[in-house]
């Protein structure tokens, strides 16, 4: 039983940051129910069920939102509901007839989390989109990658998940707490472009102190500097140094069996290059394995570069359970930790529409009234599934 248990939220069914949120929530112990599409939309990167691993930790219901008993059931659900989340287009579920008035006008308290990546507001609002987008109007973009390069697609982490999925399971949570005392609930407008640009608040302040410049890859945190870096071995892997603070980079220079003075801490850029170029020619003498045996756990600040094959196996990660394997390979367990009231995996990821009977029953709808808007084709049931 996770912190949240006891929280009712439903979440309709997309791609990229809402199913994220709703498998963080359900973790965290809330009862979250995804509402699916019956036929399959073919949206995002398709993958089989059992490797949809963002769908984990909660149950399915498929609705057929297009007819109105479809959004009448959703606007049913959500007088049980503590929060709906949702991440279509601004305007969408208005039209479906599920937007924020509707759903609130039959449960006050309720909290509607919405997520897009240009915000429910401005000139972009109703523009198509992808992460990559959404972080370059941030200036996290610009700051990633090479210097002499084009900017280095980060994965879709920090747009979809840092600043889309984590930002609105902080804003549904802090909602629903407040909605607990206030008994009103409200709209949580959660832009990934607000919310990437929340991740670079720390960046922009070293910027204004001028700490970093608009120069890509010739700072301190994006691999400018020697001391900060990831260097090929001599078996063409790689290893990770960031040991920034002085005291860290003599722990590094002394295990390395060097002295100060050959490769100085210097925080003068123009001393960079030449000094990476020592580093770079000594790490390339060993291999990744080697140079973990001599620097990892150290005060040096190391750790190899570890592909998502090696990742689950490295020791650390074992001991703390930080990977748990399933019927869909290898993947991350359920985080943060708690100490009174544990996260977990609840589930593997579902079927749509696996648990229409069970989880509309346990919200409240008559197992009559089920069997007629399956009749009506308004819901649909998983034919594999159990009842």
């Amino acid at each position: 039983m996770g912190p949240l248990a006891g929280i009712k939220i439903l979440e309709l069914a997309g791609i990229g940051p809402c199913p994220m949120c709703g498998m963080l929530l359900a973790e965290l112990g809330a009862e979250v129910v995804k509402i699916d599409r019956i036929r399959p939309s073919g949206l995002g990167l398709s993958v089989p069920d059992r490797h949809a691993l963002l769908h984990r930790s909660r149950r399915s219901v498929a609705v057929d939102l297009k007819l109105a008993d479809g959004g009448a059931l959703v606007l049913r659900l959500c007088e049980r509901a503590d929060a709906l989340i949702e991440g279509f287009r601004p305007g969408v579920t208005e039209r479906l007839g599920i937007g924020p008035e509707a759903c609130l006008s039959r449960n006050r308290r309720l909290v509607y989390g919405r997520v897009t990546g240009w915000g429910q507001t401005g000139p972009l609002a109703q523009a198509a989109g992808h992460d990559l987008n959404y972080i370059a109007l941030t200036g996290a973009l610009h700051a990633i990658g090479r210097e002499g390069q084009p900017p280095t697609p980060p994965l879709n982490l920090v747009g979809d998940f840092g600043g889309g999925a984590l930002y609105l399971a902080l804003g549904v949570v802090a909602a629903v707490l407040e909605a607990q005392r206030s008994g009103q609930g409200q709209v949580v407008d959660a832009a990934m472009v607000d919310g990437a640009a929340s991740l670079m608040t720390g960046l922009y302040g070293l910027r204004g102190a001028g700490r970093v410049n608009d120069q890509r890859g010739a700072n301190v945190l994006d691999g400018g500097a020697h001391f900060y870096e990831v260097y090929e071995t001599s078996d063409g892997r790689h290893i990770a140094l960031a040991p920034i603070e002085p005291g860290f980079y003599a722990t590094l220079i002394e295990r390395l069996g060097l002295s100060p003075d050959e490769v100085p801490q210097s925080m003068a850029r123009e001393d960079w290059p030449a000094l990476k170029s020592k580093l770079a020619a000594l790490f390339r003498t060993r291999t990744r394995d080697e140079w973990t045996a001599l620097l990892e756990g150290s005060d040096a600040c190391f750790a190899p570069v570890l592909s998502m094959a090696e990742a689950p196996h490295h020791p650390h990660n074992e001991a703390r359970a930080t990977f748990v394997e399933g019927d869909g390979g290898w993947q991350p367990n359920a985080a943060p930790r708690f100490s009174r009231t544990p996260s977990s995996i609840r589930g593997a990821p579902a079927a749509a529409g696996e648990h229409t009977r069970e989880a509309l029953s346990d919200w409240g709808v008559p197992d009559e009234e089920i069997e007629a808007l399956l009749e009506r084709g308004v819901v649909a049931q998983r034919p594999d599934s159990s009842a």
